[in-house]
């Protein structure tokens, strides 16, 4: 009996090992077909509800261009010096306008701001208000009359210009303003071509302390587009000609201007 015990004992154990088996088998298969009957609810919901998602995800994602537009204010349409960030003036961002006029305190420009569908009306502020130029000052340059004459035929309303903010002082923007020549896709720089041409003057730079980086970069800048017009005789920098100095030397003359004072009296008797 005992021998018969003892060899009966393996084939039990396999038995059971059989049936655990087969109970492991049964449960992996079971999960397996519980996953599956939850990814095909969720496929089949989302199969349903696509043009909801799709709403969901373009809704978050003019969300975040919103808040992002508003942050960085790239679409904010400035109507006075005042309402540009300090950062901005800080990292001398260029900002896009079109000319409005040309007066004696400077250059008029209306301000005109990046354009985004559906979000630029959204966040402006002024769509009912009357739009207000920025008051720009080419900075470093002193104006001739002759640049002032200059300026007035080569920035005719509403030509496009970049203003790249250098400073600011109270309602006054101080700039390089860049324009693109006609039939080219490369613009100059207004500041360097009149000084170029020899019809303005460099003067400091205002609202830079003169002692920074900036302020010399720039100067050096606008130095080297004078001494151009400097040595090529242009503009205020012409040399009179020898008649011309003979002229002048002959109208200045005293005993000259005297005879003439004598000879006109002597007319008019």
């Amino acid at each position: 009996m005992r021998r018969e015990n003892v060899n009966n004992m393996p084939e039990t154990s396999r038995e059971t090992e059989t049936v655990e088996r087969e109970r492991d088998r049964q449960q992996r298969d079971q999960e397996h077909q519980t996953s599956r009957n939850v990814v095909s609810v969720i496929s089949q919901l989302a199969d349903d509800n696509l043009t909801l998602v799709r709403n969901i995800s373009t809704g978050l994602a003019v969300a975040g261009v919103i808040v992002i537009a508003r942050s960085i204010r790239v679409i904010t349409k400035f109507q006075a010096a005042s309402e540009i960030p300090a950062r901005f003036i800080e990292g001398n961002v260029s900002l896009r306008g079109k000319v409005r006029s040309i007066t004696e305190r400077g250059i008029e420009v209306e301000h005109v701001p990046i354009y985004l569908p559906i979000i630029s009306p959204l966040l402006s502020k002024h769509r009912d208000a009357s739009t207000s130029p920025l008051l720009v000052h080419l900075a470093g340059v002193e104006l001739t009359p002759e640049g002032k004459t200059w300026l007035q035929k080569n920035l005719v309303p509403p030509q496009t210009v970049w203003l790249k903010l250098i400073s600011r002082e109270d309602n006054m923007l101080h700039c390089l303003v860049s324009q693109s020549r006609q039939g080219s896709m490369w613009s100059y720089c207004m500041n360097e071509e009149l000084l170029r041409l020899g019809l303005a003057r460099s003067a400091p730079i205002a609202g830079l302390p003169p002692g920074s980086p900036l302020y010399w970069r720039l100067h050096k800048r606008l130095h080297r587009a004078e001494v151009k017009a400097e040595k090529k005789g242009r503009g205020l920098w012409k040399e009179e000609g020898l008649w011309e100095r003979a002229s002048k030397a002959l109208k200045d003359n005293p005993l000259l201007r005297l005879m003439g004072r004598i000879f006109r009296r002597t007319r008019a008797e």
